[in-house]
């Protein structure tokens, strides 16, 4: 107790109190714990408009360029000449969603599926034109987008294309910021109405978001995850705080991330996860205990999940803490020995 450095009384945690008056319960972590925390858990789930929303074939829809064939007449397929690029002979869906051809005249493309509108024209050209043979795509997509924001790399709206956009597609085109996002909490707004979705964890036990699709206007929001923090301290080999991206990190997950404990001054036994519960005049604060020394340490450390906010403490060894001592009292004994000429020798403990 009356070594330098951090260290944690059991017997104030046995007694339910610390020195500052605050109240806290020491839990064991044992595998009735993981279990009963693992059946308590919320089961994932998924909307079922979501993934029940199918957008069908595209729509056409202003500022989408289309590209017009009629085989075997060049001068209706390529006004401009063949030597001019392919958008140089494009046609423009205008604002109105109108779009000018020959000998049709204005056509109202919004709205149309590629194979309605193809049908339609071949039918208008039938009139001036023997038997016509006429191709519909799309050369340039600019009238659906989904709107990006949040912990992307990149937030440029996405087009949507002839090919159905999914939420998977849209986060790989954004490009996630591993370091920044939380993506238990990605938000899709649609309709005015926004979905809260664990991304993390419909990757990892489902293939939902490959089965989501996105439409026109949909927005894509992911949250920055600069509250979900959890701080590595004691005798560990980096002391710090990590930020991380799932629903939640494991104990062994942290302890790995700073490099494990250090084999030469941490007790096995004194590995501590103090967790607050809101109100402490209210509610106890709780100080989970593992013991990393029993043989079912490491499985207990893998599935025991942290919560943001908590502090993961390893505790020292009885000789590091007199290590402490002898490293804090060496610089006094060395200056007793300048003044009175005396040689004095201190030998630390292995």
């Amino acid at each position: 107790m009356l070594a330098p450095g951090h260290h944690m009384d059991k017997g104030e945690l046995r007694r339910g109190e610390t020195a500052d008056n605050v109240g806290v319960e020491l839990v064991p972590i044992t595998p009735e714990l993981i279990m009963a925390d693992e059946k308590a858990r919320a089961p994932i789930t998924v909307p079922r408009d979501l993934v029940q929303f199918n957008p069908g074939s595209y729509r056409i829809g202003a500022g989408d360029v289309l590209y017009v064939t009629v085989w075997d007449h060049p001068e209706l397929t390529v006004p401009s000449g063949t030597q001019q690029q392919i958008e140089s002979n494009g046609r423009l869906v205008r604002p109105n969603g109108e779009f000018f051809f020959p000998y049709i005249g204005n056509i109202k493309a919004a709205g149309m599926t590629i194979e309605g509108l193809a049908d339609y024209m071949t039918k208008e050209l039938a009139t001036y034109v023997d038997q016509p043979q006429l191709d519909v795509s799309v050369i340039r997509y600019s009238s659906q987008k989904v709107y990006l924001s949040g912990a992307f790399k990149n937030t440029a709206p996405i087009n949507i294309t002839s090919r159905q956009l999914t939420l998977a597609e849209a986060l790989g085109q954004g490009g996630v910021d591993d370091t920044k996002v939380d993506l238990s909490k990605v938000k899709l707004t649609r309709d005015g109405k926004e979905y809260v979705l664990d991304v993390y964890s419909l990757d990892r036990y489902s293939s939902y978001t490959s089965k989501i699709y996105l439409k026109d206007g949909d927005s894509l929001h992911l949250t920055y995850n600069d509250d979900k923090k959890v701080f590595v301290m004691g005798e560990v080999q980096k002391p710090t705080s990590l930020g991380f991206r799932a629903n939640t990190v494991s104990l062994a997950d942290a302890l790995g991330s700073v490099g494990g404990v250090d084999q030469a001054s941490a007790d096995g036994k004194a590995v501590y996860v103090i967790r607050g519960m809101g109100d402490l005049e209210k509610e106890k604060a709780r100080v989970y205990q593992l013991n990393s020394k029993s043989a079912t340490g490491f499985i207990l450390a893998s599935r025991f999940q942290l919560q943001p906010q908590d502090v993961v403490y390893v505790g020292p060894t009885n000789i590091s803490r007199w290590s402490r001592v002898v490293e804090e009292l060496l610089p006094t004994f060395q200056l007793f020995s300048l003044q009175t000429g005396s040689a004095v020798d201190i030998q630390q403990v292995d």
